[in-house]
């Protein structure tokens, strides 16, 4: 049987001061991130004094995990690291993203320019950052121990809401930060570890509604074309590839929880034998191969260089 390649893009939470430097050791790489950065659609880092604070998002800083910042560089990495290795990779079968990493993937389908992916990536973190003046006051809390549903089911009456599903015992919950405690004390009252992430915005939650039909208006005025290669839907796990079904799914996801235990799932039935995440991080590789073991899983966060990367493809995918 022959090789089938998932494109992995990542989300938030794996950014750091060097998430270019492996990608910039090809000219075509080097090139495309420094009309990026010259066209004002990339930040240009170290943010030494900043990287790596997760207080400091909070504070409205600049640095890599400040929303506007962070979003438009991860979309913008991807991409770069993309134009690294397209040349040396089969065809992908199949292309998926979590969270902001869906924009990205619709960008590695062809839909859109590296370009038009970042500047629609600066706008969807405005709209989500005009969302606290609203809301003010979000949090995302990671929980482990109980299934989902039954998270889900106990801290409704907090306000919270899952945001993300990542496996059978293990989801992402979002809400306003002053009932992060009660709702906190009843998950571990119920036997659930829960973790505070370093992020100011409940994504993919309801207190997202607002920037729901502003970001589609941004995406009807891209210039975004149907995709090459399907993408998934990180809210239904669907296969998508028209410029229709784009616009109507990622605003939503905006605003609705992503299953993305299921598109894992999706991309066993689709026959994946191949998966690489484009990287910052490599928590998407992971989570793929310990669901999945069966499927050859590495993110180019695991290689020292490009060379090492373009082997591994060649000897899983040729």
């Amino acid at each position: 049987m022959s090789a089938r390649l998932l494109i992995l893009c990542p989300g938030q939470g794996g950014q750091h001061e060097g998430m270019f430097d492996l990608a910039e050791g090809d000219p075509a790489a080097a090139a495309l991130l420094g009309g990026l950065r010259a066209r004002g659609a990339c930040a240009n880092p170290p943010y030494a004094e900043h990287a790596g604070q997760a207080d400091h998002a909070a504070r409205g800083g600049h640095g890599l995990f400040s929303n506007r910042v962070a979003q438009p560089m991860i979309v913008a990495a991807a991409l770069v690291m993309w134009e690294a290795l397209r040349s040396c990779a089969p065809q992908p079968a199949l292309v998926a993203g979590y969270s902001i990493g869906e924009l990205a993937a619709w960008g590695v389908a062809g839909a859109l320019t590296p370009f038009e992916a970042v500047r629609l990536a600066q706008t969807r973190a405005e709209l989500m950052d005009q969302s606290l003046a609203t809301h003010p006051g979000q949090a995302l809390l990671a929980v482990t121990g109980p299934h989902p549903s039954r998270t889900a089911a106990l801290v409704a009456a907090c306000g919270f809401h899952a945001a993300i599903v990542t496996g059978e015992d293990s989801c992402i919950i979002g809400g306003l930060q002053s009932s992060a405690s009660e709702a906190t004390a009843l998950l571990a009252a119920a036997g659930a570890r829960v973790t505070a992430l370093p992020v100011e915005i409940a994504s993919h939650t309801p207190l997202m509604a607002c920037a729901q039909a502003p970001f589609a208006d941004a995406l009807r005025a891209a210039s975004l074309h149907d995709a090459q290669t399907p993408v998934l839907s990180g809210i239904s796990a669907a296969r998508l590839e028209r410029r229709e079904q784009a616009i109507e799914h990622l605003p939503r996801q905006l605003c609705e929880t992503i299953v993305w235990d299921e598109c894992m799932d999706a991309c066993a039935e689709a026959g994946i034998t191949v998966a690489l995440e484009l990287g910052p991080g490599a928590a998407l590789s992971r989570m793929m191969q310990a669901r999945h073991p069966g499927i050859a899983c590495r993110s180019v966060a695991d290689f020292r260089s490009l060379d090492g990367v373009r082997a591994w493809l060649r000897r899983h995918c040729e």
